[in-house]
């Protein structure tokens, strides 16, 4: 079973649109667990654009599932998992300017960074995932820094899916074996929706989790969180 983990940011950039605590994170996030959701993710950016450096602690307490941290791997950023401790933490390449994550990792140009970094978060008893492209040679870096899993950065394959999606997922699929072989976990995100996401899933079963906050959200606003999520369970079955 693939696992779902909701990224609730846009949860909390509808409550920051006006203020005060409706919608009420927390109990969005405890909603979403009770209807399936199997983790949560956050991205808490520097400019508190969504995620609040308040809400980190706050779901800290209600998360029950798998809480998963995504962020810049900055001094900011590891003192927020060094303190609340989250399963899985998720390195992405995103300086703080940025509207959204928008590339890979290079795992073997910046290994010397990375490694360290890693290794760091690892000691804390956190799983490391690491965002990357489709690409062989950056999977095999990742294996090579020592990351537990990669997140495969899958804009490309989402933006590609409509016009040929067998030639959209086929650099994922040799990503996904040569990550399986080198004894990667392997997760998945970006601009995943209910259309292309049970074609993924069919072509690389052994996935072990995917990210999803956008469309999932969106999706909620016209068939409510529950149905939301359990169609989106669905099509990974």
């Amino acid at each position: 079973m693939t696992k779902l983990s909701v990224n609730v940011n846009k949860i909390a950039t509808i409550r920051n649109a006006r203020g005060g605590n409706n919608p009420n994170l927390s109990q969005m996030v405890i909603d979403a667990e009770n209807f399936g959701a199997q983790g949560i993710t956050i991205h808490p950016r520097p400019d508190e654009r969504h995620i609040t450096g308040n809400d980190v602690y706050a779901l800290k307490k209600v998360v029950t599932t798998e809480f998963n941290i995504e962020g810049y791997p900055d001094d900011r950023y590891l003192s927020i998992i060094e303190e609340v401790r989250p399963d899985q933490a998720t390195l992405v390449p995103d300086p703080p300017h940025v509207l959204t994550s928008n590339a890979g990792w290079d795992t073997i140009n910046r290994a010397d960074e990375l490694k360290p970094l890693i290794q760091h978060i690892k000691s804390l008893g956190i799983r490391t995932s690491i965002f990357v492209e489709p690409e062989v040679s950056m999977i095999k870096g990742a294996a090579t820094i020592g990351a537990d899993r990669i997140e495969l950065y899958t804009e490309m394959y989402a933006s590609g899916y409509h016009v040929n999606r067998d030639l959209a997922i086929e650099k994922y699929v040799e990503s996904a074996h040569a990550a399986k072989e080198l004894g990667l976990g392997i997760n998945a995100g970006h601009d995943l929706d209910l259309d292309n996401l049970g074609y993924l899933k069919k072509r690389i079963p052994f996935l072990d989790e995917v990210s999803i906050g956008h469309a999932l959200i969106c999706d909620a606003l016209y068939l409510g969180l529950e149905n939301t999520i359990q169609l989106y369970l669905r099509e990974l079955r």
